[in-house]
């Protein structure tokens, strides 16, 4: 999980934006209010800036320092589910779980990125575990770090999540010993100090953009195209739990029907998983990260069922999810041979190499689920996926970094601009172009790209999508220089 934190840059437009917090709160020596551009913004609670900071002060402000608080809990998360997998299942279950959790496509990736998502997931696992083991004050104590990672919404999973299953288990009488007025206590000491200091420093500002717009608004009304399509997240799950979605649907039945001793244990994950998913699946906002915290229930679910399945030699098990792999990673191959068409020609000797590691895998895992060799099959499903990541992260990733990233354009930027000039920067472009070169520029207005050139009488530069540019008027072009075009980017003046 920490191999590959430093090997590429940091990608446009997320990563950069939580480096640049955090490199500013050192900055201006401020904690408490983040800011970005040397201004105040409500975007997130401070708890990843805090960690940023930290790892910054440590290891230097680079990409691996960025994206190790990730790294950190992600590795963190996967042992909380073997230690709490060993306890509510069996050492063999737990240790299942935690392989599935950390092999995960999607889980792996977003261990390796600078981005709110892991730290939110560990912090909400560890509380809705320490309820399952009745450590309440430890769910209370984690469920207040994530009210102080991503905000609000941490009380609303967890409430829910707990509640449910209560009502499903017939168990209600619990909540008579689940401490909740000095657990109540513990968790405003934890959460409200920072809310609480924001409001008296910004006042209505910070209530109204915080809770107002980032939690309320984005969940009614779409940022992206993609808020609109009410199964965006089902896609999202079946090739980000890859390889393990072979084993979802099984796992999620059987944990359905459970009806020994593990019955309370199955359920609570699968309320859990069920309740992110559909929340996220309403929000109007969607992106690839939301469903992250779903991730571990799935993860000890699957695990809890493969030590089921293998204790009780259910090999036709085996051979159905075999084939449900095959066509999950047929589907995933083919997505990897059309991006590499459209992103660009150099990639294809890179998809057909994993092409090459998917096919392979997945003839062995067919051949070895035939064979009902259950250990051969755990074996190769993660020794496949660490080969898998580590070319996709080492040979691939670096051929699309300069699309998804400014750091090698800002270096041709440094070369060419005068400075002194004013620089306006597509708002995608603004944050990288902060972190790498300790300019802000002036947010550009894409769509109103033309008019704003024709509005400076001196001399000015601009970095906008390559798409952009080329739809500017002849008229508009002809009193421009371009200075530098990498990828989807355009530097260029008006003199």
């Amino acid at each position: 999980m920490f191999s590959y934190l430093g090997f590429h840059p940091l990608l446009d437009p997320d990563e950069p934006v939580y480096a640049e917090t955090a490199r500013e709160m050192l900055q201006f020596h401020d904690f408490i209010s983040p800011r970005i551009y040397g201004e105040f913004w409500y975007d997130k609670p401070p708890m990843y800036y805090w960690l940023v900071a930290v790892a910054f002060k440590i290891f230097g402000t680079g990409e691996f320092a960025a994206r190790f608080p990730s790294a950190f809990f992600a590795v963190g998360g996967s042992l909380l589910a073997y230690l709490s997998g060993r306890k509510l299942f069996n050492e063999r279950a737990g240790f299942l779980g935690a392989l599935v959790l950390a092999t995960s496509l999607e889980y792996f990736y977003l261990g390796n990125a600078a981005v709110t998502d892991m730290t939110l997931t560990f912090f909400l696992m560890a509380a809705l575990l320490s309820f399952l083991h009745r450590k309440y004050y430890l769910l209370y104590g984690f469920a207040a770090l994530a009210v102080v990672t991503k905000g609000p919404v941490a009380i609303f999973f967890c409430a829910v999540i707990i509640g449910l299953h209560l009502i499903t288990t017939g168990s209600l009488k619990t909540v008579k010993s689940m401490k909740l007025i000095s657990g109540a206590a513990l968790f405003a000491v934890i959460a409200l100090p920072w809310y609480v200091a924001m409001y008296f420093i910004h006042g209505m500002a910070f209530i109204d953009t915080f809770l107002g717009f980032h939690n309320v608004t984005r969940f009614l009304q779409p940022e992206h195209a993609s808020g609109t399509l009410w199964y965006y997240y089902i896609p999202v799950l079946v090739l980000g739990f890859f390889p393990w979605t072979a084993f979802l649907g099984q796992a999620l039945l059987a944990g359905g029907k459970e009806k020994g001793e593990y019955r309370s244990t199955c359920i609570f994950l699968c309320i859990w998983a069920a309740i992110v998913f559909g929340f996220f699946s309403l929000s109007q906002t969607k992106l690839i990260s939301y469903i992250l915290p779903m991730y571990p229930p799935l993860a000890m679910l699957v695990g809890y069922y493969l030590d089921k399945a293998w204790t009780e030699e259910r090999y036709k098990a085996l051979k159905s999810s075999a084939i449900i792999f095959a066509v999950v990673a047929s589907f995933l191959i083919a997505g990897l041979f059309y991006a590499g068409r459209v992103v660009t020609a150099e990639m294809m000797f890179s998809v057909k190499v994993l092409a090459g590691i998917l096919s392979l895998l997945t003839v062995y895992v067919l051949v070895q689920s035939f064979c009902h060799k259950f250990r051969a099959v755990m074996v190769s499903y993660v020794l496949g996926m660490i080969i898998f990541t580590g070319f996709l992260m080492i040979q691939t990733l670096p051929l699309v970094t300069p699309s998804l990233s400014v750091k090698q354009f800002v270096k041709e930027f440094k070369q060419q601009y005068d400075g002194q000039a004013p620089v306006y920067i597509a708002r995608f472009y603004q944050p990288g172009f902060m972190y790498y070169s300790g300019m802000a520029g002036t947010e550009l207005d894409s769509d109103k790209l033309e008019a704003t050139i024709l509005g400076k009488t001196d001399k000015a530069y601009f970095i906008v999508q390559k798409k952009k540019y080329e739809r500017l008027s002849p008229t508009t072009l002809s009193k421009l220089r371009v200075l530098t075009v990498q990828e989807d980017k355009v530097f260029f003046t008006r003199d």
